[in-house]
């Protein structure tokens, strides 16, 4: 299929992944380093139990303010 009249160029072999992402978008800055970070440390239960408590007690006075009006 032509595109605005141009012909298909015609490759020698296949592109890569890797070979076609250096031709789109050339090398990787050399100012970006990639870092590993460390797992994320596991949350505790008791937290979550408080904050939920805590949030359900701020609906039940959202609640009771609604009525009051």
């Amino acid at each position: 299929m032509r595109f605005f009249g141009r012909k298909p160029k015609q490759r020698l072999r296949p592109l890569g992944e890797s070979e076609a992402y250096h031709h789109s978008y050339g090398e990787a800055p050399r100012d970006v380093k990639i870092v590993k970070l460390e797992p994320r440390r596991p949350r505790y239960q008791q937290v979550l139990a408080d904050g939920e408590r805590m949030r359900q007690a701020f609906l039940q006075r959202l609640d009771k303010r609604e009525k009051e009006e």
